[in-house]
């Protein structure tokens, strides 16, 4: 069985599951990266123009990826 077929044969209700763990484990990661740049920061109020450009990166990627997860999961509902 190919991994098309797989992919194929999931159940409408999976595709809205995994829509929902992408946008959770956005939330976290933000709030992980979040969290450690602000962290950062107090240690070292004098670099924090760097390390706020390290974390909106960081912020994009995250959200990114999951973007991607979202649109599969949702495209698994609508097939």
């Amino acid at each position: 069985m190919s991994l098309m077929n797989v992919l194929l044969e999931i159940q409408p209700g999976y595709g809205a599951i995994g829509a929902g763990l992408a946008a959770i484990g956005a939330g976290i990661g933000i709030g992980q990266i979040g969290k450690g740049a602000v962290e950062g920061i107090a240690r070292q109020p004098e670099a924090s123009n760097d390390i706020r450009a390290n974390m909106i990166l960081a912020a994009a990627l995250v959200e990114g990826v999951a973007l991607l997860g979202a649109v599969a999961g949702l495209l698994a509902v609508f097939k």
